[in-house]
């Protein structure tokens, strides 16, 4: 593997999260993670355990979703499936935020929100997906102060359900909006080697993809 490869694999959550996924499909996944190294597995919760048997003695993370695709489960949904997801083993949690909410302006709710469920992963990894593809460019703007302020790890940039998924202008405005103060996931649509570095040069430093060997160099 090229030095390159090296750098891009441990940027890679590779990810199954098709609703028809199953559990046969989860275990070959995480053996590809295994093989390339990749910094995560993103599975359906009902498959944490499953993905955590497999990878449990490696350095590849468990990565699960909450309150997706569509983000309006309640809070306190959101927060007891974040709690159980950790206590299955996941150590990395993707939650979608109140997408409605959003679009009223109520963000102080979405920081609340944001909060509530990092206080139940601790001190494990939360990502906030809050879907760029619905929102204009100030919403993008304001929406990773949202997740600034709520004290996540990440801001996520899809689900890959809308109807695009990361852009190179998504990604370069997180960056100019956050500069550094939190990790930036692009994710939805990522199919090449030259795609991940167009991403990862505008200012991206996690790549969510369900085609991850696709992603490293011939």
């Amino acid at each position: 593997m090229s030095i390159i490869n090296m750098e891009i694999n441990r940027l890679i959550d590779h990810t199954l999260l098709r609703p028809t996924a199953a559990s046969q499909e989860i275990k070959a996944l995480c053996e590809v993670a295994l093989q390339y190294n990749f910094k995560a597995v993103c599975v359906p919760e009902t498959y944490v355990v499953i993905a955590k048997s497999i990878v449990k003695d490696s350095a590849v993370e468990v990565c699960t979703v909450v309150g997706f695709p569509l983000g309006y489960s309640s809070t306190e949904a959101k927060r007891d499936q974040a709690t159980l997801a950790v206590s299955q083993g996941a150590t990395e949690i993707d939650m979608v935020i109140n997408q409605g909410w959003m679009q009223e302006g109520l963000y102080s709710k979405i920081v609340d929100e944001i909060a509530t469920v990092k206080e139940a992963v601790g001190t494990h990894c939360l990502k906030v997906i809050i879907e760029t593809a619905n929102l204009s460019d100030v919403q993008i703007r304001k929406a990773a102060q949202c997740v600034l302020s709520g004290g996540a790890d990440f801001v996520k940039t899809s689900t890959g359900f809308a109807a695009r998924g990361a852009s190179i202008q998504d990604i370069e405005m997180l960056y100019q909006e956050l500069g550094g103060k939190l990790g930036i996931k692009a994710s939805g649509g990522i199919k090449t080697h030259e795609q991940a570095l167009a991403l990862i040069k505008a200012g991206a430093t996690r790549l969510g993809t369900s085609n991850g060997p696709a992603l490293l160099a011939p």
